[in-house]
């Protein structure tokens, strides 16, 4: 099954209220919303995808856990981005002092914030063009880096304002750079 993308705007334009309300009386639903308001469902991963998310965003998490500098997000997460879109990246990570500027009740909601990392692993029923639009529309949000992994063909888009995509094919690993000090993910485990 793939996402299904459906426009409601010719009957009504959700609030952001309306939309978060959506989700939260739907919880067996993935819903995603793209910044012309159509509403997204995403179709839920396979146990390969799902294995290969958890150890991903395990990663980040120990990474996290021992610098401290910012807060680490899983798939189930929708940031409210500036564009109006509603998203869930895989994985995404905020800079700890953009995140505790965020009041209380942004932070319970969809935050109002784009991430300053996120990582898209690209699933059997995910559409590799889709994909690339959602990691360029990040980037335009204001997301600093961004990966895109597709294990079936062991390529690797790191996307980065203002620069072209860089592809890689079953690099041995990929460096946070500046916007992730220190983090270097070993994709061992992912290309297995």
């Amino acid at each position: 099954m793939t996402a299904i993308t459906f426009n409601l705007n010719n009957i009504i334009k959700l609030t952001d209220d309306q939309f978060y309300q959506l989700c939260r009386d739907n919880p067996d639903v993935k819903f995603e919303r793209n910044a012309l308001g159509e509403i997204i469902i995403i179709s839920p991963t396979g146990g390969e995808t799902g294995r290969h998310n958890a150890r991903l965003t395990a990663r980040f998490v120990f990474w996290n856990e021992k610098t401290k500098l910012g807060e680490v997000f899983d798939s189930s997460t929708c940031f409210k981005l500036p564009n109006g879109a509603d998203r869930s990246p895989d994985v995404a990570w905020i800079k700890k002092d953009r995140w505790d500027a965020l009041t209380s009740e942004q932070k319970e909601k969809f935050p109002p914030i784009a991430p300053d990392f996120v990582l898209e692993l690209l699933s059997p029923t995910d559409s590799l063009q889709e994909t690339q639009k959602k990691m360029q529309e990040y980037i335009n949000a204001g997301v600093k880096l961004g990966w895109l992994i597709d294990r079936k063909t062991g390529r690797v888009e790191i996307y980065r304002p203002g620069k072209e995509t860089e592809i890689l094919q079953l690099p041995a690993s990929l460096s946070g750079e500046d916007i992730l000090p220190g983090f270097v993910l070993d994709l061992k485990t992912v290309w297995e």
